[in-house]
Parts: structure tokens; C-alpha cells; sequence
């Protein structure tokens, strides 16, 4: 099971379209990685549309969106056809990668106790390292969930103390952050 100060652990599974893909690729961009139990489901589709519809937000933020569920490749293919995702979505359906999130488990449905995809999202940093989960996801409103959550960041973080150091700034009527780097100086310790 994951937890936030995390490295993502390396994957190699095949995309929609049949391609390899692992983990590394990720490497270099900030990355939402979410799980979801299974294409063409009511739940599963208002969240994949959630997505699909703020996805140049999360782009302009300079995020990277990847599904996963342990559906099969042409599952993906028709799913992310039938309603425009514009990202990846990935198959595991040894449900390894699953596992290692710790997004497999028990879950309960109609009073039955099975094993299943739980569903979360996970957010990683640059360098592959896990800054947010979000275990309590709004399938209709995900995108405004990891939105709220990129916006609060932003304007939490503290910056750096060294001899340079690292501002970020927000603007108020967007989401966007900037990062600068300025000197130390007798107004600004």
C-alpha cells in the first residue's frame, strides 16, 4: 500500500491502443493515476467524462492523466472511443499494478463481501513521488476534487529557506502556478 512521500512504483503494462507502456515515461511531468473498477459503468464513466471534460485544465497545470482498471485493451480501446478520453487508459488485468497502489481489495456490493478494484486516485510529483491520495472520490465532479486540491497546494506550500529561494505563485482567478527563484535579501528571508 502507498502512502504520500512515496516513489510510484515501476509498471509495464499495454495502453488502449496496444502499445507498451511503463512507468518511467511518466517520469518528468506531473501525474494523475487513477483506478476505477471498470469501463462502460454509470461510475465509472462520470469519472473518465469528469476528466475528459477539465482535462485542458489539468493539462495547463501540467498534468499527466492515466486510468487503470483490470479491464482488457480492447475494453479501453471501444471505452476511451465511445466517449473521447483524451488519455491514456491502461490494462492490468493480472491486477499487479492494482495491488501495488493498493487499489485490489475486499469491497462490499449488495451485501456480498468480493475481492475488487477499489477506487482511488493518486497524485505524483515530478520525480515520481506520491503527494496526494484521494480514497473518497466524486465520480461526477473528480476533475473539480483534484482541481480544489492542486489550488490549495499551491497556496500552502512554504517556500524554500536556502540562499535561493522558491516562490510559488497563484493567480486568483486561475489555478495556475508559478515557480520562481529569487535571492535571498534583508526584506525577503
Amino acid at each position: 500500500m502507498l502512502k504520500v512521500g512515496d516513489r510510484m512504483p515501476f509498471f509495464e503494462v499495454m495502453d488502449q491502443n496496444g502499445n507498451k507502456f511503463n512507468s518511467l515515461q511518466l517520469l518528468g511531468r506531473k501525474t494523475i493515476i487513477y483506478f476505477y473498477p471498470k469501463d462502460n459503468t454509470s461510475g465509472c464513466t462520470a469519472q473518465a467524462c469528469s476528466l475528459r471534460d477539465n482535462y485542458a485544465r489539468l493539462v495547463a497545470e501540467g498534468y499527466n492523466v492515466i486510468g487503470i482498471s483490470k479491464d482488457s485493451v480492447n475494453s479501453h480501446k471501444n471505452f476511451a472511443s465511445k466517449y473521447d478520453l483524451p488519455f491514456t487508459l491502461l490494462s492490468d488485468t493480472s491486477t499487479e499494478i492494482l495491488q501495488a497502489f493498493g487499489a485490489w481489495g475486499e469491497k462490499k456490493m449488495y451485501g456480498k463481501t468480493t475481492m475488487g478494484t477499489l477506487r482511488k486516485t493518486f497524485i505524483f510529483d515530478e520525480e515520481g513521488i506520491l503527494v496526494k491520495i484521494i480514497e473518497k472520490v466524486d465520480t461526477k465532479n473528480h476533475a473539480s476534487q483534484i482541481l480544489d486540491w492542486v489550488i490549495s497546494s499551491c497556496r500552502t506550500r512554504s517556500p524554500s529557506t536556502r540562499a535561493a529561494r522558491t516562490v510559488l505563485s497563484c493567480g486568483a482567478s486561475s489555478t495556475m502556478c508559478r515557480i520562481r527563484t529569487v535571492e535571498r535579501s534583508p526584506r525577503y528571508p
